[in-house]
This record gives structure tokens, C-alpha cells and sequence, in this order.
């Protein structure tokens, strides 16, 4: 029995799990039941990714913290991985204590190795938002091919770059063009390692040929580039222990959470946490897109080198999903999210359908809904399940036959594929596993209609006839579903009720073996026939949440406001003038213990020029709701020296005080430093 830990890439917290997402998710999980199927133990382990810039962007911009918000995530994470029959071991985040200390462990081995070094880099910084911009956060032209919209990093003709190569580089986060700044940051020499790299990635073991053959044209044949691990704040993640007002780089600390999360599962169960990442006993395996193949092909093996973990056995890398030839589009409606899937289609047409398309390479993948629907209804209906619903109801009362009939070898050959499936299975080509299965469907189907029991059950002498045909036919039937289980678990979980058996102890020697005498449950509805209609309104909805929402104003003008502060006497222009009023970015609040009311603010006016303030909002605000947010100060009023510090302006709010205190933002367009007019 081997002993295996399979991980997906961590989804990313900020939004949804789509059909795309799937492709990955499905594979993975159909590849761990197989194994389980074959008697090895499979962990699946997966988390979510849950640091960096987005994630605090849009906490920010949704009034709470980003740690609400990663938990309202996860939820919604998890309710459509169950609704897609996904089923993980372990599902954790890479904002635990224990992906901490991970991280922390691999960063001390990383710093005793001399691969660490600090320098300082040139930036693309959103003057809008008022961060620095991850890779991934930067769109622009290729500047090597000149295809336009590509990321920040990397182009779809396979170049790589920096972000401020980019030509036309635009923000992901706020559509403004940014600027290049320079910060202090940490990289990683991973040339030092460049001969280790080397022999793992071109051992022929743990890469498809492709993919080793991409690493060594495209970057091994070279200097390898240092690894920026680290970024200023402000920023949600994990602060770098010796490295005081830096980050480390969500890339950093993502895919150590398959180890964070891993020990999260060991807490939990109180398994071996080292026989998992620290022993030949257990085999490491990656599921990944081909996009993050980069990272987890060289950053993420000199990692697990450097600190002592287990390397990868495999690394898994599957190509792209498009739908009906096409990018999936949200105005197409084809940008679908599992959920909305869920509820308008079974998942088994998904599973299956992807299953039916993958092979192992790092081809692409098309979801085309005309050909899943004929696919589904043919082999899915017409093939598989017939063979339960046109049989099963005729031996109710009967049961199976006690001896095993002749069948003109139809049991046997579909015994004798289970080697080749199983290795189609190892191998990730469930295509194979598929067409292999549904062989076994088509000589059994041709026995029904050429038997044709429900003629058969009109005339009593031929009971046994009629036995034998549905003990053959159940029997295959049960072989297929056995070998597609890891494809289908739920159908696997129905026909085990049907035939009396415990499904999840199933084994591939299972179809090895007929069953004979034994009783036939009352036959329950397996699968409907894929129906398009139901594909219109699945596509129908996609495109309804996508739509632009139109909101009606709701206004408060009773006038109360007013009369509760009425208005001060006229002032002239000069008077107004005299006060320079600025928008302002809040880069640090915390608490003052001291203060029933105070909050303590460091506000930027753009570029190096800075204030503090002291605010009276306490009541109102939680420091950490407060960072990253454009504000209206007072920006040339006189010091004040108070008992906490001293304070050098005063931010701009309207209300009565307490808890009734609204902050001034301005409208979209304004950065730190425009003065209001």
C-alpha cells in the first residue's frame, strides 16, 4: 500500500469557485478516490489562499476586515466544492498559526543557507489605491510579442519579464496607470541551486516531458533570476519576523500552506506529521494549471530542499478551460460558477465530461455544451445507467441468480481491463478510463436488446431466463460503475444501495468478482437525460449575475441634521482660503489604550510627506477597518501637543459624535495630496 498526500493549487479567497477552477479540483479528486479504489491511503489536503493586496483591497472597499472576509469565503468555498462532490481530507488557510510557523521554519533555513539578500527595486505602485501591485495586479502589452492584456509577469507566448517592462501598463485594482517606485525588498538566490533544478526537473520523473522541456529552454538554460519573497506595507499577510514593515509575498506563503494545512490535519487527528512531509513513506503529489508552473516547478522545490520537506514525487499540470471554443465570458454567460452549475445540473455531468476530456497532457480543455449534453445522454444514460433501470425492477423479488450464467466471456473481459484502467487512473488519463468502461456497457446493452427481458417476464416458464439475463446485465453494470466510482461517487453511493453493498468499501478486485444469490434492493431513479433547457437557464443566470445592477437613491433629507448643528455666519474667501484642505491616504491606525475616544492615524499626503493625527472617531471605527482609506484632513492646522503624542492635522467627518461619526471619502479619481477646492 503506498501512502500518498495530494494537494490543488489554493484557491484564492476573493471570489467564487467557477468551472474553470473545476478543471483542477475534479481532476484531483477523481485521481485521489482512484487511489484510495486501488487500496493505497490518498490524503487530499487543501486550503485556502488568503494574503495580499486584493484581499485587503476589497475588504476595505466592503467596510470590514479582511479576515471576515476570508471567512465568509471559505464557506461559500467549501459549499460548492461539496456540491461538486469534491471531498478534501483537510480544507485549511493559509492565515493559521500554522502555516506561520511553516513559514517561518523554511524562511530560517532559506536565511542559515545564504540564499537570502535585500536590495532595492523599482515598483509599479497604484497612486490610486495607494499600494504597491503584485504581478498579477498589472496588465499591459507584451513586451516581447505585443499581445495585449496579458499579466504582469508572464505572456501566453511563454515570456517572462517584470511588470514595469510591460508596455501600457494599466492596474487591475483601479484602471489607472501606475507609477514605478522604489522599496526595500528580500529575494531569494535561487541560482545557487541552479545545478539541483537542473536534476530534478530533467530526471524525467516528476514532470511531464513538456513541461521539463519548456523549464530547460526557457529558464534553465540561463541565469536564474532571484526570487522576490517579500513586499512593504501595508498589506495583509504574514509581517517577515526579522524583516520589521515587510511582507512575505503571497507566492511565498501559498504554497506552504499544503504544509501549514497539513499540520493543521496532524492537530487534528493527531497523525505523524513528519512520516507525511518528512519520510520516504509518503509520496508528494501537485495538481496544478499550467499559468502557476513557474512557481511550484523551481521557487517551490528549492524551498522544500533548503528546509528539509519532502520534494514532490509528481507535479501534475493540466492545460486551460474554454467553453464553447471561447474564453469563458460573463456577458456570454459561460462564465459559470459551481453553485449556479449545482443547481441547475447534476455535478456528474461535469465530472464525467471532464473525465472524459483529460488525458494526462497539458492540452486545454473545451466544455462544449452541445457535446457534454450528447456525451451525458449517450454514455452516461443511454449506456450505463439503462442497464440498472431496464433490469433491476424484474429481480426485486427474485434476486440474483445463485450461479453466475454464461455469458459468452462478457464478465471476464470487463475483469481483464482492470490493470489498464488502473494504470490509465496513475496516469491521469481518464479519457482512457472512460472509453475502456464504456466498451464493457456496449456488448452488455447489446444483451438486453437481444434478450429483451421485459418480454421475457410476461411468460413464467422463462423465470430463470429472465434471472439470469438481469443477473448478467446488473453485474456488469455494477463492474462499470465500480471502475467509474472515482468519477462518479455519488452514483457509486446509489447503486451500492441498490445492490445491497457498502460502496465505499469497494475495491478494483471487486470487479473480479460476480455477485451471485444475493438480494436486489427496490430500484430508485439514478440520472436524468441532460436536458438543454436546463443549460439556457443555467447560462441565463450567469449572465443575470453579471448583469450592472441598478440602484434606486435613498435619501435621508429631512433637514434634522441641519437643525441639530445649525449653520455658522458667513465667512469670506480669504477666510476659507486660509485653510488648506487635502485628500489623504490612512497608511497606520491603532488603538489608544489611554483614550476613551482617540484613535491614533499616520495619514500621506503622497510621496514621503506624512501627518499625525489624533481622531476622536474611536466609537465609530476599528483601527483595522481604517487602512488604505482616502480621508479629508486639515493639513496645515496648527500642532497640537497632546498627552498621547503630537498632533498635526485633523481629518474631516460629519455626524453629532459617538458613534455617529461618517468619515469623508472622495469620489473616485482623487489621490493623496489633491487639495479641495
Amino acid at each position: 500500500m503506498r501512502n500518498i498526500l495530494v494537494t490543488s493549487a489554493l484557491p484564492y479567497a476573493n471570489g467564487p469557485i467557477h468551472i474553470g477552477h473545476l478543471v483542477e479540483y475534479i481532476q484531483t479528486d477523481i485521481w485521489a478516490r482512484a487511489q484510495r479504489l486501488r487500496g493505497n491511503r490518498c490524503l487530499y489536503i487543501c486550503a485556502d489562499d488568503t494574503h495580499g493586496t486584493a484581499i485587503m483591497i476589497r475588504a476595505a472597499a466592503e467596510g470590514r476586515t479582511p479576515e471576515a472576509l476570508i471567512a465568509d469565503v471559505r464557506e461559500q468555498h467549501l459549499a460548492a466544492f461539496s456540491e461538486m462532490d469534491v471531498h478534501f481530507d483537510h480544507f485549511g488557510s493559509t492565515n493559521s498559526s500554522e502555516n506561520f510557523a511553516i513559514c517561518s521554519e523554511i524562511w530560517a533555513s532559506l536565511r542559515k543557507a545564504g540564499l537570502v539578500r535585500e536590495k532595492k527595486v523599482s515598483q509599479l505602485y497604484d497612486t490610486q489605491v495607494g499600494t504597491f501591485l503584485a504581478d498579477r495586479f498589472v496588465r499591459g502589452t507584451c513586451p516581447k510579442c505585443g499581445k495585449p492584456d496579458q499579466y504582469g509577469d508572464s505572456c501566453d507566448c511563454g515570456a517572462t519579464y517584470s511588470p514595469a517592462d510591460l508596455i501600457h501598463p494599466v492596474s487591475a485594482l483601479s484602471g489607472t496607470t501606475p507609477e514605478l517606485r522604489e522599496a526595500q525588498h528580500l529575494f531569494v538566490e535561487i541560482e545557487q541551486l541552479h545545478d539541483f533544478l537542473n536534476a530534478w526537473t530533467q530526471s524525467g520523473n516528476h514532470l511531464q516531458p513538456e513541461i521539463a522541456n519548456y523549464l530547460a529552454g526557457h529558464f534553465l538554460g540561463d541565469k536564474l533570476h532571484d526570487w522576490d519573497i517579500s513586499r512593504p506595507a501595508p498589506y495583509f499577510g504574514f509581517e517577515i519576523p526579522d524583516s520589521p514593515g515587510n511582507y512575505w509575498y503571497v507566492w511565498f506563503d501559498a504554497p506552504i500552506g499544503y504544509i501549514g494545512s497539513t499540520l493543521e490535519y496532524c492537530k487534528r487527528t493527531g497523525e505523524d506529521f513528519d512520516r507525511l512531509w518528512r519520510s520516504d513513506a509518503t509520496e508528494i503529489h501537485h495538481f496544478i494549471g499550467k499559468d502557476i508552473t513557474y512557481f511550484h516547478t523551481l521557487f517551490w522545490p528549492c524551498m522544500l530542499k533548503t528546509a528539509g520537506f519532502n520534494l514532490p514525487t509528481r507535479v501534475h499540470i493540466h492545460g486551460f478551460l474554454t467553453v464553447n471554443g471561447e474564453k469563458m465570458s460573463k456577458s456570454k454567460g459561460t462564465f459559470i460558477k459551481a453553485e449556479t452549475f449545482a443547481k441547475h445540473l447534476d455535478s456528474a455531468y461535469l465530472r464525467y465530461y471532464y473525465a472524459s476530456k483529460l488525458t494526462g497532457r497539458v492540452d486545454d480543455l473545451d466544455l462544449n455544451l452541445v457535446d457534454m449534453t450528447q456525451k451525458v445522454n449517450a454514455d452516461l444514460v443511454g449506456n450505463l445507467v439503462n442497464l440498472a433501470s431496464r433490469t433491476a425492477k424484474f429481480v426485486r423479488d427474485l434476486g440474483l441468480s445463485v450461479e453466475y450464467p454464461q455469458d459468452d466471456g462478457m464478465f471476464a473481459y470487463g475483469a481483464g481491463l482492470a490493470d489498464e484502467i488502473a494504470e490509465a487512473y496513475e496516469h491521469c488519463d481518464f479519457a482512457k478510463v472512460t472509453r475502456l468502461v464504456m466498451s464493457i456497457g456496449d456488448r452488455a446493452n447489446k444483451l438486453i436488446e437481444d434478450t429483451a427481458p421485459w418480454t421475457l417476464r410476461k411468460d413464467p416458464a422463462k423465470k430463470q431466463q429472465l434471472q439470469d439475463v438481469c443477473t448478467i446485465a446488473l453485474n456488469l453494470y455494477r463492474q462499470m460503475v465500480i471502475y467509474l466510482s472515482p468519477i462518479l461517487p455519488r452514483l457509486a453511493v446509489q447503486t451500492g444501495e441498490l445492490l445491497d453493498e457498502d460502496a465505499k468499501q469497494w475495491t478494483l478486485d471487486d470487479v473480479k468478482t460476480p455477485l451471485r444469490g444475493t438480494k436486489v434492493n427496490e430500484f430508485k431513479h439514478l440520472m436524468q437525460r441532460m436536458d438543454t433547457k436546463n443549460i439556457d437557464a443555467m447560462i441565463e443566470e450567469t449572465r443575470a449575475e453579471n448583469a450592472p445592477v441598478e440602484s434606486k437613491p435613498q435619501w435621508n433629507d429631512s433637514g434634522d441634521a441641519l437643525a441639530a448643528e445649525p449653520m455658522e455666519g458667513i465667512c469670506t474667501i480669504d477666510d476659507f482660503g486660509k485653510v488648506d484642505l487635502r485628500v489623504a491616504r490612512i497608511v497606520m491606525a491603532e488603538d489608544v489604550p489611554e483614550a476613551k475616544k482617540l484613535l491614533h492615524l499616520t495619514l500621506s499626503l503622497g510621496g514621503e510627506k506624512t501627518l499625525n493625527v489624533f481622531a476622536g472617531i474611536k466609537a465609530a471605527y476599528k483601527p483595522e477597518d481604517l487602512l488604505g482609506r482616502l480621508v479629508i484632513c486639515v493639513a496645515n492646522l496648527q500642532p497640537r501637543q497632546m498627552k498621547f503624542g503630537l498632533s498635526e492635522g485633523m481629518i474631516c467627518a460629519a455626524g453629532g459624535g459617538g458613534k455617529d461619526v461618517f468619515l469623508l471619502t472622495p469620489d473616485k479619481g482623487a489621490v493623496p495630496g489633491h487639495r479641495v477646492h
